[in-house]
């Protein structure tokens, strides 16, 4: 019976408008430090591919990607590695041992 009178309300009730937030713009570079914090808007494309529609007309040029080695570069390696405490596992070495 709850669960009938929560729907009820749920389909009377407006929808609530969504706000999303400005885009920001792209840091210029980003630091090389191995201790920096991943980028806040993960790994995306600063700016989209296209600007606008395709125009009438014109070919589309198509570029090959480049290989995975360069365009994801693996991060340069620490000068020491803690123990991972818990819940940590990204830059320090896993507990050894039997």
């Amino acid at each position: 019976m709850k669960l009938i009178l929560l729907a009820a309300l749920a389909a009377t009730m407006p929808a609530m408008a969504q706000e999303t937030p400005a885009p920001q713009a792209a840091p210029a570079a980003q630091p090389t430090d191995a201790t920096a914090p991943d980028p806040v808007g993960g790994y995306q494309p600063a700016q989209p591919a296209m600007s606008g529609p395709a125009t009438p007309g014109v070919k589309p040029t198509f570029v090959q990607a480049p290989p995975p080695d360069q365009a994801f570069p693996p991060p340069p390696p620490l000068a020491h590695y803690p123990i991972c405490k818990r819940g940590q596992f990204d830059n320090c070495m896993q507990r050894g041992g039997k």
